[in-house]
């Protein structure tokens, strides 16, 4: 409806081995083979900080999301035929 803001959805993405999920405020990123990296998008647009250290559990919440819908979506297995 015109007006109202976006319902709240999870956004989860993967382009030649990198890796990215979008929740709220979150967003949780890692670059081919390499680790995954918590930002605040609200507080730090330019990704410059980050918080995987000092939110564990939103990593992990987040990083059973990505994995779940990898699962669903065969994204591993196109991953794995690289």
């Amino acid at each position: 409806m015109r007006g109202n803001p976006p319902l709240p959805r999870t956004l989860f993405w993967e382009h030649e081995g990198n890796r990215a999920v979008r929740d709220g405020k979150w967003k949780l990123v890692a670059l081919q083979g390499g680790p995954w990296k918590l930002y605040d998008i609200e507080a730090d647009r330019t990704e410059m900080n980050d918080l995987a250290p000092q939110q564990p559990e939103i990593v992990a919440r987040l990083v059973k999301a990505w994995d779940q819908w990898a699962e669903r979506c065969w994204v591993r297995r196109a991953a794995e035929k690289r």
